[in-house]
């Protein structure tokens, strides 16, 4: 019986080629998503894969979630790839309360809901993967961006602590830092911007969201097992520690 896999931000950017490098290896796939209709509903359209629309800061709506996919698909969930996330950028001194709690609570909290929501069952089953989503502005801090660099920073921590709690039940649990993947949030950055980043990639391009959903089939194999507690950095070479 195939495996059932959840991602989530499953439907744009990243998240979108996981979800379909997921479906191409043979899994039943949800791609979650939060807001926008129309976006979700071409990629349903275009790829077959069932689309799910809840808001993963909210720890009711991930349980509520969870539960219509695994009714929907048969199962229990098998593989989790938090991967939602978004921007609230700005200097700490002009920074928003609401600016910070939003990116932590969506980034990082996520990351607890959606876990929490289906760690019980992988227990029970002794068998479970795990995919969380940081990057390389988690690694190396970024000006202008506090919140997500904690956020980013948060789920790298996170994920070492899970995997020593779900390693004797056959639960992996890892990290992928991306650096700057050609997508919309980073083709949103000005050009003069864009052009800087991209200088400082020793490989001299953007990543493409190909590159982080070829690392994700890999570390939710069966055959993965003995990988667990791992940040994976995919960045062209621009962090190196």
């Amino acid at each position: 019986m195939a495996k059932i896999a959840i991602v989530t931000g499953g439907t744009r950017g990243i998240g979108a080629a996981i979800s379909l490098a997921l479906k191409n290896e043979g899994y039943k796939v949800a791609a979650n998503y939060a807001g926008n209709d129309e976006r979700a509903k071409q990629f349903a359209e275009s790829s077959g894969i069932s689309v799910y629309k809840f808001d993963v800061s909210d720890f009711e709506q991930c349980q509520a979630g969870v539960k219509r996919v695994e009714q929907d698909m048969g199962g229990t969930i098998d593989i989790l790839v938090n991967n939602a996330g978004i921007t609230r950028d700005g200097t700490l001194h002009r920074m928003d309360q609401a600016s910070w709690q939003a990116v932590i609570d969506t980034n990082l909290g996520s990351c607890f809901n959606m876990s929490r929501c289906v760690i019980d069952s992988m227990r029970e089953r002794s068998f479970g993967r795990i995919v969380n989503v940081g990057s390389i502005n988690g690694q190396a801090g970024q000006y202008g961006q506090v919140n997500y660099a904690a956020a980013k920073s948060g789920i790298h921590g996170f994920t070492k602590a899970l995997a020593q709690e779900g390693a004797a039940k056959g639960i992996t649990v890892n990290a992928i830092a991306p650096g700057y993947v050609d997508t919309d949030m980073v083709r949103a950055v000005p050009e003069n911007v864009l052009q800087k980043i991209i200088a400082g990639i020793p490989v001299g391009r953007l990543g493409r969201a190909e590159d982080i959903a070829r690392a994700v089939t890999f570390l939710v194999a069966d055959d993965a097992g003995f990988i667990t507690g791992s940040t994976l950095s995919i960045n062209g070479g621009q962090h190196m520690y």
